[in-house]
């Protein structure tokens, strides 16, 4: 018990590191910025897996010497606690001198009366009866507290092993759609998704769900009050239905949960190139960089010009902006009344084309140039700012940009493991031995019945508890109540 709790200890330190640095399964983006702004510790956390920590090598190391320490522990002292049910309690020993709690007096009940009624008062005990002149009642409870705690530790090893399982077979994706827009289950369609080892691709259930509309509420401080995402699902072989996701109120298919974890703006801006052709036209998300008023940071790469240079655009939504004299853009409300897009202007090369993977949320400008304009202070990022329903050309012949809706997004996290119902299981059995083998007390009471020199039944008790037990003495006294009869006490004291 020693091993496993220190055990026990050492991966609750180990567990730190996943609460101190960014989980790539969690938040990937995260991780990729932790990349940007460490570029010489980065490689050496993920050397040692502290970008994963819980399915680093050296924490399920923790974890199994944990699970083996656990059963080395629980198998003896199940076997031992079996073998301790089977036996009768102990005999009574031949003084109650010694005992802290203790009790003596004439009854006026005859000796079988008294015995009996000892007896009965002793239900929900095991008794052990040695009959003779002098019958002695030993009456032992409380096994139920070692059961508790044996439940208590084989609940934490069905815990560890659904637990464990769970890592192999569960998969977890992330997601962001926008309004209109109908996500399909299927591994390609998400944003970032992870699974355990044994996961098969196949066995994801081929529902669709598509976003109907998205609706939010602030109070009158600004603080968000609610979110309402609002669904169509449609599963293999059933009807389509209408379903509604909200914060702590997840969906339910598929045999996953989709949770509601972010939400935002996505602007459908439509780009031209120098030659009037299209060359970008969807809805953008912009990430929230301020929850209170929604100030949301976003990139809009356009590759697909008919002209050598490629165009990005990075910068800010602003659900009700405003531009200050000096240039300063910022909300002043998460409520789009003034919606407006201000972003800096590069072209060149977005290095789309080499190969290696890129935050949708950065823009490379390794290879690109800004375009520039003079200003009071000199030489200064040159911003186009842009409306609903507006065209605002871009400069050095690049084309134009036009806002042409403002629709919403969601961020949704779905979650797919089979061993949910019993981690559920298994804690609930864990808080019920642990309260058992901490609540329940654990008593023995001896009850002696004898005849004096006098004809008179003489009862002599006491009792034992095993650690503290303030209730003892009143246990002993409920238990010879209906033994005294109407006669008054007599000889030893109780102590």
């Amino acid at each position: 018990m020693r091993v496993a709790l220190l055990l026990l200890l050492l991966l609750a330190v180990a567990a730190l590191p996943g609460t101190l640095f960014p989980q790539r399964p969690q938040d990937p983006a995260r991780v990729a910025q932790y990349y940007t702004d460490h570029p010489d510790l980065a490689p050496v956390l993920e050397r040692w897996g502290l970008f994963d920590v819980f399915a680093s090598p050296w924490f399920s190391a923790v974890y199994l010497l944990l699970f083996i320490s656990l059963v080395g522990c629980i198998v003896p002292r199940t076997l031992e606690h079996v073998r301790a049910l089977r036996k009768p309690p102990p005999a009574a020993p031949s003084r109650f001198a010694r005992f802290p709690v203790r009790d003596a007096f004439a009854t006026p009940l005859a000796h079988d009366a008294a015995v009996d009624a000892a007896a009965g008062a002793l239900k929900g005990y095991r008794v052990r009866r040695t009959d003779g002149p002098v019958t002695t009642l030993s009456g032992e409870r409380g096994y139920t507290r070692e059961t508790g705690n044996i439940v208590f530790h084989l609940s934490l090893v069905g815990l560890l092993v659904a637990v464990g399982y769970g890592t192999f077979v569960h998969y977890r994706g992330q997601v962001i759609v926008v309004e209109g827009d109908t996500f399909a289950n299927s591994q390609v369609a998400y944003d970032s998704f992870e699974a355990g080892a044994w996961f098969d691709e196949s066995g994801l259930d081929p529902f669709r769900m598509r976003l109907d509309g998205f609706s939010s509420e602030f109070d009158e401080t600004g603080q968000a009050a609610d979110f309402r995402a609002e669904v169509t699902v449609t599963e293999p072989g059933t009807e389509a239905r209408p379903e509604l996701i909200r914060v702590n109120h997840p969906l339910r298919t598929g045999g996953a949960s989709v949770y509601l974890m972010g939400n935002g703006f996505a602007p459908n801006v439509t780009v031209r190139d120098g030659e009037g052709n299209v060359a970008f036209s969807q809805a953008v998300p912009f990430v929230a960089v301020n929850q209170l008023t929604y100030d949301s940071r976003g990139v809009i790469k356009v590759p697909d010009t008919q002209t050598q240079d490629q165009i990005g655009l990075n910068g800010s939504f602003l659900p009700t902006g405003v531009v200050d004299e000096d240039g300063n853009a910022y909300s002043v409300s998460p409520v789009p009344h003034d919606p407006v897009l201000v972003l800096d202007v590069w072209y060149g090369n977005l290095g789309l084309d080499d190969g290696v993977p890129q935050n949708v949320y950065q823009l490379d400008t390794t290879a690109m140039t800004q375009v520039m304009t003079t200003g009071a202070d000199g030489e200064e990022p040159y911003r186009v700012v842009v409306r609903p329903g507006e065209t605002v050309d871009l400069p050095e012949g690049l084309g134009t940009i036009t806002f042409e809706s403002l629709p919403r997004y969601v961020g949704l996290d779905l979650r797919y493991d089979p061993t949910l119902p019993w981690v559920l299981t298994f804690s609930l059995l864990a808080i019920t031995g642990l309260a058992a083998s901490l609540f329940l007390p654990r008593r023995r009471v001896f009850v002696r019945v004898g005849t004096d020199d006098d004809g008179r039944t003489v009862v002599t008790a006491a009792a034992l508890a095993r650690g503290d037990d303030p209730g003892l003495e009143r246990e002993l006294e409920r238990v010879l109540r209906p033994v005294r009869g109407t006669a008054k006490d007599e000889g030893e004291p109780r102590g």
